[in-house]
């Protein structure tokens, strides 16, 4: 059985650190221009370093380039493309067919990705792709099991097959929308998505012959939230997933926090060597159970299972965690005193979790003892102010940088 390469996001150098840290095979990512999420700040020094660093360990790095490209916009691409093949990236994402013939001419022994924005939903898009020079293909997110299964019977033996396994999805055909541009004026294909699916909407009835008399239709005091989705999940379908012999599984989240990286990447690495290991005893249930101590806005298979199921809109609009909480990550680990770089408020008595790479349960403990970082001082409690705040506190396990600590909330 063939072990499928688990790919994290990484919104920053930190993030993919932590990617890597909690098992993830490989990172993609984007710079603040050509990518399909303009907020995340990577530049060139910080992409180099994110590659520089991958390869040390043995990891892989792809680099988005898949915005929908005007034609002023190719100058700064071929600079990217040359960057990107002298830092020797182990992959380029695109949807454009210009950019790719771009990158055919530049650079031409820089493995191409087609991008889930390009919307390929059968072996014949597939072998399009792979005969312009495509090395794998990032399938569209509505396409169903079977659907996935014939593509991967048909397509060309060394083309590689990814699919997205978890994280939000939106309104627009696997992201193809122009809601945002129309409503915000940031074009969602140009990398600056409002998420306008997400805001909330006043709907009314207009009777034609009684022009003014706006009746609401389903919503609360907030209005209705009728475009909002909620997030993949398919920790239970994993096996089958596997078993299709999809080549990477992605995870979606370049502006998630450290927090929600750590949460998910360790817990599918773990569900998947688990799995590989021991397939009789497979229990999504203890999977499931860490996942959904992350922020979500429910979960679904979406049409994974079922190309009819409707059961995947978030008409409530809000995200669901109400018991946990980014309570820190570890900078340094000291037998008595750790230095914690703090993300919530943080006090004695609180419940910690340090989730711990390779391992499904995380360790639990409740905080004793706190010391100002700086003054060494014992101080009862700490609130997140200033950007990289630190606090000491006393951690019963040895544990190591980057590791994260979750808060239960009481």
């Amino acid at each position: 059985m063939k072990k499928p390469e688990l790919l994290a996001p990484a919104g920053s150098f930190e993030k993919a650190k932590v990617a890597f840290e909690y098992g993830a095979d490989s990172v993609y990512c984007g710079t603040s221009k050509l990518s399909l999420r303009s907020r995340v700040e990577i530049d060139d020094i910080e992409l180099r370093k994110i590659i520089e660093y991958a390869h040390s360990i043995n990891k892989k790095v792809y680099v988005a380039l898949n915005i929908y490209a005007r034609d002023d916009m190719y100058e700064n691409i071929v600079e990217q493309i040359k960057m990107l093949d002298k830092v020797k990236a182990d992959g380029i994402i695109v949807s454009d067919g210009g950019v790719l013939e771009t990158i055919k001419e530049v650079a031409p022994n820089l493995p191409i990705h087609i991008s889930t924005q390009a919307n390929t939903v059968s072996y014949h898009t597939s072998k399009f792709w792979y005969n312009n020079g495509a090395k794998r293909i990032i399938l569209a997110r509505e396409l169903n099991k079977e659907e996935i299964k014939e593509i991967i019977k048909n397509k060309p033996k060394d083309l590689e097959i990814e699919i997205f396994i978890h994280g939000a999805i939106c309104y627009g055909y696997s992201g193809r929308c122009h809601l945002s541009d129309f409503l915000a004026g940031r074009g969602a294909n140009l990398g600056d998505c409002a998420q306008s699916c997400r805001w909330a909407y006043n709907l009314y009835l207009e009777e034609k012959n009684n022009p003014g008399n706006m009746m609401p239709v389903e919503q609360d005091e907030h209005g209705t939230y009728i475009l909002s989705s909620k997030d993949m999940c398919l920790i239970k379908e994993l096996p089958e997933v596997i078993k299709m012999g999809v080549d990477s599984l992605k995870i979606e989240g370049r502006l998630k926090t450290e927090y929600y990286l750590a949460t998910v990447i360790n817990t599918y690495r773990a569900a998947i060597d688990d799995y590989i290991s021991n397939p009789e005893k497979y229990n999504f249930e203890k999977y499931l159970n860490e996942l959904e101590k992350t922020k979500t806005r429910g979960l679904t298979t979406f049409y994974f299972n079922d190309k009819n199921n409707r059961d995947f809109q978030e008409y409530e609009g809000k995200q669901y965690n109400p018991n946990y909480e980014f309570g820190g990550k570890v900078q340094e680990y000291k037998k008595e005193k750790s230095i914690i770089e703090i993300k919530n408020r943080l006090q004695i008595g609180d419940n910690l979790e340090l989730i711990i790479p390779e391992k499904v349960e995380p360790f639990k403990f409740t905080i004793d003892k706190l010391w100002d970082a700086e003054t060494d001082e014992k101080i009862e409690f700490i609130n997140p102010g200033k950007e990289g705040q630190k606090v000491k506190l006393h951690i019963p396990i040895e544990a190591k940088e980057n590791w994260i600590l979750r808060r239960k909330k009481t």
